[in-house]
């Protein structure tokens, strides 16, 4: 890469002043502000899961989640292995093939969903796709089917707007891959019947433990419907025709990491001391200044280009020219000079960039990003 003596000749000069915390990526995500490791508690290190004060601290957790989600009482939350990707493949082995399924996909993980079912499950789904960039037409959803979707498309940036779409009559069950829109957004649980989401991304917790929340009917459809394939222990929640309710009071399947409890409890109280809507005060906040820094640049856009179902966490831009080595000099010389990490999109999408508006980030970073993208783009353009 040439020199960030180049960038000058373009008219750019580096910026003086440097993101706090320069943490951008959108997995795992920036830490929670102030946030240090001897704040979190041990006295559960080293002590099974399963002992009283494991139990304690699990269930903690939990009800902090309920409290800051809003989660009314008729929707069980339960810590399970395998980050959000074992959260949702989880609810797909247990509860599919009782009925039609339709899968809605606009991003690298909601084709990931179609896979599972296409090709693991075998069941043959309706699949209704959008580009990158764009949201399908909800309107094609037929809903006497169990329907599959991303709330927030992490490696898009574009979202459902809200749950208006999903009528309260619906015959199927509603299954949202949440993990980067819960904490972030508004979620009408009354539209939802299977949620799950990890808690690296909003909270900034530690990855490899995922969260399933079910509604009334996902536990209805568990307790009358057994699959025609085999689940792995993992997968199980239901025994001898109920549902396993320990997994939801903190009685885990396998044994998680007590280290991941604590800190994620950190992030948790941090939230808590937010006050109401604080989160998504934070993710609004920072989301809004980031889209300032793109509207006061021509050569910088939105992968997502209605506003109405543009991200609020993971917000992909579109960098003009570039290729996939554009992207990675710019990236690079960020990271070089510490003034932001991780920010190139993801490997499937358009070349572009990918910065992580969620609320452990401070608006103060997103805005001194602003001059330092220019300054990146300015030395890879040179050097190009």
């Amino acid at each position: 890469m040439t020199d960030t003596a180049t960038a000058p000749a373009l008219g750019v000069t580096k910026p003086s002043t440097k993101p706090a915390r320069p943490f951008f990526s959108s997995g795992p995500c920036a830490k929670p502000p102030g946030w240090d490791a001897s704040k979190l508690a041990t006295d559960s290190l080293g002590r099974s899961h399963r002992s009283k004060i494991g139990k304690q601290r699990l269930q903690y957790s939990i009800d902090l989640m309920r409290a800051l989600l809003n989660l009314p009482d008729t929707h069980r939350i339960g810590i399970v292995p395998g980050s959000d990707t074992g959260a949702f493949e989880m609810a797909m082995w247990t509860m599919l093939g009782a009925r039609p399924v339709t899968t809605l996909a606009w991003e690298s993980f909601g084709e990931g969903w179609v896979t599972d079912a296409v090709k693991q499950l075998k069941i043959d789904p309706t699949v209704i796709r959008a580009d990158y960039g764009q949201l399908p037409d909800l309107t094609q959803v037929d809903w006497s089917t169990d329907v599959l979707f991303t709330w927030n498309g992490t490696t898009s940036g574009v979202r459902v707007p809200n749950a208006d779409w999903i009528p309260a009559d619906r015959e199927g069950l509603s299954f949202a891959d949440a993990t980067s829109g819960v904490f972030a957004y508004d979620i009408d649980w009354a539209k939802i019947d299977v949620a799950t989401f990890s808690w690296q991304k909003v909270l900034g917790g530690e990855g490899a433990h995922g969260v399933l929340i079910l509604g009334p009917r996902a536990v209805e459809r568990l307790e009358s419907y057994t699959p025609a394939w085999p689940l792995p222990k993992v997968f199980r929640l239901v025994s001898k025709g109920k549902l396993t309710e320990g997994v939801f009071k903190g009685e885990t399947i396998n044994t998680p990491s007590m280290l991941a409890v604590e800190d994620v409890i950190v992030s948790l109280e941090w939230a808590k001391s937010l006050g109401d809507r604080g989160l998504i005060g934070r993710s609004d906040a920072n989301a809004a200044a980031l889209d300032r820094i793109v509207a006061e640049r021509d050569w910088l856009g939105h992968l997502a280009a209605d506003p109405a179902t543009r991200s609020k966490t993971s917000v992909c831009l579109t960098v003009e020219g570039a290729d996939e080595a554009f992207i990675k000099a710019m990236a690079g010389a960020l990271e070089k000079e510490g003034a932001a990490y991780d920010v190139a999109g993801y490997r499937d999408a358009p070349p572009g960039l990918r910065i992580w508006c969620g609320a452990t980030v401070d608006t103060a970073d997103i805005e001194a990003l602003g001059p330092w993208l220019d300054w990146a783009y300015a030395t890879a353009k040179a050097a190009a």
